[in-house]
């Protein structure tokens, strides 16, 4: 289960409380999707590492995010777009202003 982010009381009552406030790992892997064509989530974190599996099962479990296609070099690999219900819990809890990276 991902830990949430530290809001005001207030926050957390308005967002809707029937699904978990992301852990800050989550909110930094669906955030990078908002600048991308499509959504399109990454597979490496900044410093070249692969992004963790759980961050984006758990991202997928709480559909935040959703398969895309499968890489047929590397069908391993969990190629993720962010899907609108992502979008959202970035807009509410790291809003984003303008094309910030």
């Amino acid at each position: 289960m991902s830990q949430g982010i530290n809001l005001p009381m207030s926050d957390q009552v308005a967002h809707n409380t029937a699904q978990p406030a992301p852990s800050r790992a989550e909110l930094s892997y669906l955030r990078r999707g908002m600048f991308e064509p499509g959504g399109k989530l990454p597979l490496f974190d900044r410093r070249g590492q692969e992004i963790n599996p759980a961050i984006i099962q758990i991202c997928l479990a709480n559909k935040w995010a959703e398969h895309w296609f499968a890489n047929p070099v590397k069908p391993d690999w969990l190629v993720c777009r962010l899907t609108q219900a992502g979008r959202d819990v970035v807009q509410h809890y790291w809003p984003v202003n303008g094309n910030e990276d």
